[in-house]
């Protein structure tokens, strides 16, 4: 083929495509009318596009389910005073009790979550830019000091949690009875050192890092070498024994019979199968209660608060 027709096919190929989004819109602006107010020409128009119209309309179910998830839903006060006495009853009568949180535990703190109304997630695909201040200056919340008070009266064994803020730490809640499984942004570690040499800060130690370069440009005061975040990244799998703590989330899932959680749509925590005990008899199961006010997964023995 030579040059010039190699021109013709790419000119060609782009009015084909600009053909394809006009009627894309045309489509659309028909499909948006009530079906009483098409025109006899725009109804045989759409049966012309049968699989575009499926198309179209397949995306616009899609958009209504992710507006969905992003509303925020409250239970009446009747209905959210039974649901409460019954989780108080379970925490009191659990025999072994794991909480898991997100970043919804945060937003008290001024630290965004990700998936609510003002979440970051949802800000960005708005096109909106996303403000957060000095996260170094943000101090536990109230949920958080709850969490560490219930650790200390027994009556919660382990806490895993999705958020790198350190929060929890902060609150008091001992570091062997949390799992931090997506980092802490206020711990560095050496990884030449063995056992590995942990290094906590008091401002963020991933002002240099970025997606999926850890090296934090600070160096061990003991071995020299170069010190590491432990920040876990999408598609990452977190190697680090701290502050991740899987081995202690797993064993404290395994022994669970009920499990909170709170501020997560559990869009992530639910692929890690080994924290919810689905391997066991259904009549084994813990209990599930879930304190959030965006959607969650429904599923058996569940509580959604």
């Amino acid at each position: 083929m030579g040059r010039a027709e190699r021109k013709a096919e790419a000119r060609e190929e782009i009015v084909r495509r600009e053909q394809h989004r006009e009627r894309r819109r045309q489509i659309s602006r028909i499909l948006h009318k009530p079906a009483t107010e098409r025109s006899p020409g725009e109804r045989q128009l759409l049966q012309n596009y049968g699989e575009l119209v499926q198309e179209l309309e397949r995306q616009r179910q899609r958009r209504e389910r992710l507006r969905g998830r992003e509303q925020e839903v409250v239970d009446g006060t009747e209905i959210l005073q039974k649901k409460v006495s019954e989780l108080a009853d379970s925490v009191r009568e659990a025999e072994h009790m794991v909480i898991y949180t997100g970043a919804g535990i945060s937003t008290a703190a001024a630290i965004p979550d990700y998936r609510g109304p003002s979440g970051v997630w949802t800000l960005l695909n708005k096109g909106q830019s996303v403000s957060t201040g000095d996260l170094s200056e943000a101090e536990p919340t109230f949920t958080h000091m709850c969490i560490a008070r219930l650790h200390r009266a027994g009556l919660v064994q382990h806490v895993v949690s999705q958020n790198c803020d350190g929060l929890h730490l902060r609150s008091g809640l001992p570091r062997d009875a949390t799992s931090e499984v997506h980092g802490n942004m206020y711990i560095e570690v050496c990884t030449s050192c063995s056992p590995h040499r942990e290094y906590v800060r008091l401002f963020d130690v991933t002002e240099r890092t970025a997606l999926h370069k850890h090296n934090t440009g600070r160096f061990c005061h003991k071995c020299g070498g170069e010190l590491r975040d432990s920040i876990v990244h999408f598609g990452e799998r977190g190697k680090l024994a701290q502050p991740l703590n899987w081995v202690g989330a797993v064993k404290a899932a395994k022994k669970a019979n009920v499990i909170l959680c709170l501020g997560s749509s559990l869009k992530i925590l639910k692929k890690y199968h080994c924290l919810w005990g689905m391997n066991r008899p259904s009549s084994r199961r813990p209990r599930l209660y879930i304190v959030n006010l965006q959607q969650n997964h429904s599923a058996q023995g569940l509580t959604k608060i």
